[in-house]
């Protein structure tokens, strides 16, 4: 089925934040540290209030004291002595850092009132090397006394034992660069405070904690803040977090009891939004000399940014979580260190810690593989996890949760198909062979990817009549075709018609409780709970016709929203729908609403594989990327059109990382890469061959949906094939890939290194 939310989208009907507007409505512009490193020693504002139309301009002095933004996920220990407050006062720590809110009775107005804020700054020295931050000659948060926010090992089985046995080893050091989503809408928020009660339209992905987080930082009961989510464009795990300005302009809307709007720029996008993915890594393997694997160790080392954002733990987290990826290795060892340094804050983005960690293992096992002369499919068909030792346990990678398990799977099948689907023999026998001047190269990545995570969401269904049946979830929307696939969901419980299903989703006022859209849990948590509340509801209409009729429940089924007997289909039904809801009665109008909840007990995995194959110019160090084929087994696609279409995104997202992004600072902390004409994105035809497989062929049996994540598997592996893929292509000029982004500076750099000998 195709989205059914599509037709207000491309006739231009979709309300996005932009698009809302409220009587009396006034705008604001945060205004932005142009620093990397300073004390603020005076703000004047004197000019700005003098301006036609301006209203207001707040500092950190306005604000309630000791405010900050609180961790979501991943409280790495130490990270809440690195917490974020809302405006800077009176240390700035990193370029965009907001300094003060301007407030006037338009956009223009408030953005020429914001140049007029004259900010007198006492300048500090930038650090933005996440090895000199380990050295602590400037502490970036004098009051901690280090850089390091956190620092842990984590370890399952005896890695040091491991490499004493091993008849081969080796250790190198890779890097991730940091880049981030770049959704097609930036951020945006409407607040209006009347009557006793707040509400914020634009809220999206975890609506129920931030006005959770809200409501305390303001000193507000929750039931007197509504978070509204209206469409969005683009979100890929930056967007919807709780960020200073989703205090801020209500805050403000408070304080002026006007409403207020505040839209976020591009350039502030890549200046304010969160980053992600720079992790350097040091790692080594230790393995048979038949290429088994015996043991991991590793030292990951992650900038952060200025401090610890409300997710950001999981980014080097996760990467050491999936560092063993989806092979048999009894023995691993990680050390995690975080550190801040005067850069933007990191939190997530689609796939986080596991693009990095795929990217940091599949480039030593290919390495592995040369090493020891045996064939890198041979290598990794070796090694990985069988059908016959799932569940496999993880131990416990992660500080912050309770030890886990790969659940299901068939890992050397998939494996085998993306093989297959890439004709990876074929194109093999031509790695390092110039064709048309250019060299090519195949390369492979193999993962596991989890999803599910609770710890419940919740779904309410009210029918109204027939033809209407409302569906209220606490899952938010990202532009993932949501309110498709819910219905789909419904329809196929109760029996009834698709286009019966209206479905709302997101808003705070909908359900009791939801815990929204992230780590690829919509399907498998608020799609189960969906058809939990669906057999709740035809329970109940089945026990009220065998109620009102005396016909024993087991004898009845709904369909349609009506009651039949089972032996008499044909007949008609003995309670019907229609009928029902034209009564006023407490009795029907209870059984015509039901609300259920789905728990997950554990976190569901997918896995795959891609298949890489590209040409590299050695001359330009510039690469076609000739096909990518990404192949991933879902469990059950509830929406096979849906997840295609996922997987391509992402695969596209993960060329687009691997290849072209990266946020570059220089020594002062300033952002070179701020706007869109250095910052380098794909047009529509950058990377025109990418084939998806859907696989289902073990779905899970953690939910009653089978399904497992299908929103990130095919972004995770793509940096690890394509940079295995240029690996071989340059192998005979002797360069040995160990970081991203597979640039043409950085390829033609390496090339030429190689020539050096060095």
């Amino acid at each position: 089925m195709r989205r059914t939310e599509d037709l207000r989208f491309v006739t231009g009907h979709g309300s996005y934040v932009d698009d809302f507007t409220r009587p009396g409505l006034i705008h604001a512009v945060v205004l932005r540290s142009t620093v990397a490193h300073a004390r603020i020693s005076r703000i004047d504002a004197t000019r700005a209030l003098a301006r036609p139309g301006a209203l207001a301009v707040l500092t950190s002095a306005d604000l309630p004291p000791a405010t900050a933004i609180p961790l979501r996920l991943a409280p790495l220990p130490g990270f809440d002595r690195y917490l974020q407050p809302p405006l800077a006062g009176p240390t700035v720590r990193y370029v965009g850092e907001p300094v003060a809110v301007v407030v006037a009775q338009d956009r223009h107005g408030a953005e020429d009132a914001a140049a007029d804020v004259a900010v007198e700054y006492d300048m500090r020295t930038a650090v933005v090397d996440a090895h000199r931050a380990l050295t602590d000659d400037v502490i970036i948060h004098a009051s901690t006394g280090t850089n390091v926010a956190s620092c842990y090992t984590v370890s399952r089985g005896d890695a040091d034992g491991a490499f004493a046995a091993a008849d081969y080893t080796r250790v190198e050091k890779f890097r991730c660069h940091r880049h981030t989503a770049v959704p097609l809408e930036t951020r945006g928020l409407v607040a209006e405070w009347a009557e006793g009660t707040l509400t914020v339209w634009g809220a999206t992905k975890v609506t129920f904690f931030n006005r959770r987080a809200l409501a305390r930082m303001l000193g507000l009961a929750e039931a007197d803040v509504e978070l509204v989510e209206l469409d969005v464009g683009g979100s890929f795990g930056v967007r919807g977090e709780f960020y200073p300005e989703d205090f801020l302009i209500p805050f403000v809307a408070m304080r002026l009891g006007r409403p207020v709007k505040w839209i976020e720029g591009r350039r502030e996008h890549l200046l304010a939004t969160n980053h992600s993915r720079e992790i350097e890594c040091e790692l080594a393997v230790a393995a048979r000399a038949d290429g088994t694997i015996l043991g991991l160790r590793a030292r990951l080392l992650a900038d952060m940014g200025a401090y610890a954002r409300t997710n950001g733990g999981v980014v080097p987290a996760k990467a050491a979580q999936f560092l063993p990826g989806p092979y048999r290795i009894p023995n691993v060892q990680c050390e995690v260190r975080a550190v801040l340094t005067n850069k933007t804050p990191v939190g997530t983005y689609r796939g986080p810690g596991r693009f990095e960690a795929n990217f940091f293992r599949e480039r030593l096992l290919d390495l592995m593989a040369a090493d020891l002369g045996l064939d890198p499919v041979g290598v990794r068909m070796k090694n990985l996890i069988t059908p016959a030792e799932l569940p496999y346990a993880l131990g416990r990678l992660v500080p912050y949760e309770a030890p886990s398990e790969y659940d299901s799977g068939h890992y050397g099948s998939a494996f085998a198909r993306a093989l297959e689907a890439s004709d990876y023999a074929k194109h093999a026998a031509d790695n390092g062979r110039p064709v048309d001047g250019k060299l090519r190269g195949i390369g492979i990545g193999c993962f596991v990817e989890s999803g599910g995570a609770g710890p419940a969401e919740t779904a309410r269904l009210v029918v109204k009549q027939p033809g209407r049946v409302e569906l209220y979830t606490g899952c938010a929307t990202s532009g993932q075709g949501l309110e498709t696939w819910m219905a789909q969901i419904l329809a196929d419980e109760l029996a009834i018609p698709f286009e019966w299903v209206i479905v709302f989703h997101g808003t705070t006022s909908f359900v009791d409780e939801g815990y929204g859209t992230y780590h690829s849990r919509a399907v498998v948590v608020g799609g189960s709970a969906i058809k939990a509340a669906a057999a709740k509801l035809a329970a109940q209409l089945v026990t009220l016709a065998a109620t009102r009729t005396g016909i024993d429940a087991g004898m009845l089924e709904c369909r349609r929203g009506d009651v039949h007997r089972r032996d008499r289909p044909d007949e008609p039904p003995v309670l019907a729908l229609a009928a029902l809801t034209a009564e006023t009665s407490p009795e029907a109008k209870a059984t015509l609403t039901a609300v259920a909840k789905f728990t997950p007990a554990k976190l569901t995995y997918s896995y795959g594989a891609q298949v890489a194959h590209v040409a590299v110019d050695p001359e330009t160090g510039a690469v076609d990327v000739l096909r990518l084929v990404t192949v991933e087994d879902v469990g059950r696609a509830i929406n096979p059109l849906l997840v295609h279409g996922q997987a391509h995104g992402a695969a596209l997202q993960g060329l687009s990382g691997a290849f072209l992004e990266e946020l570059v600072y220089d020594d002062a902390g300033q952002l070179l890469t701020g706007t869109l004409a250095d910052y380098a994105l794909p047009a529509a035809g950058a990377f025109p061959n990418i084939d998806a497989i859907t696989l289902e062929e073990v779905p899970s049996t953690l939910n009653p949906l089978g399904a497992k994540g299908a929103g990130e598997g095919g972004i995770v592996a793509t940096g690890a094939a394509a940079a295995n893929a240029v690996a071989a292509a340059l192998a005979p000029l002797g360069v040995i890939v160990r970081d991203l982004p597979l640039s043409p500076a950085n390829i033609a750099r390496w090339i030429r290194d190689a020539k050096r000998g060095r």
